[in-house]
């Protein structure tokens, strides 16, 4: 039962990742994201920048010990994404990088956002009498 739920939270916790990242392209479409997206946003770039601990990390860590298994050190990223992507580990440089990008990315899908909703409240030449 604990390895169910700590290979559940490891994919709630790469959904969170994704979600993060590209998250600001459903807000395009649907406006309402923003309400879910903007704050989970925010957590994740202190998460990286201020070192804090991630709760999803600790939960999983815990679900495998209780499973028999071993925790595993560091955070998510760089426990399952970067010993592929960077066999040599995470360094503090990457995951300011990564906040970076992360907060690049958002700051140009939500300037696309304000920018069409400024198109739609300005009053069309069309409607002119």
């Amino acid at each position: 039962m604990y390895r169910a739920a700590a290979d559940a939270l490891a994919l709630i916790h790469l959904c969170y990742i994704i979600f993060v990242v590209a998250g600001g392209l459903l807000v395009l479409r649907w406006r309402w994201v923003m309400a879910l997206h903007l704050p989970a946003t925010v957590w994740a770039v202190l998460i990286e920048v201020a070192e804090w601990p991630c709760p999803l990390t600790k939960w999983e860590n815990l679900a495998l010990e209780r499973a028999g298994e071993p925790a595993y050190g560091g955070g998510f990223i760089a426990h399952y994404l970067f010993r592929v992507i960077y066999p040599r580990g995470l360094t503090r440089r990457m995951e300011i990088v990564l906040a970076i990008v992360v907060v690049v990315v958002n700051a140009i899908v939500y300037s696309i956002v304000i920018a069409r909703s400024g198109r739609r409240a300005a009053p069309s030449a069309a409607g002119r009498g």
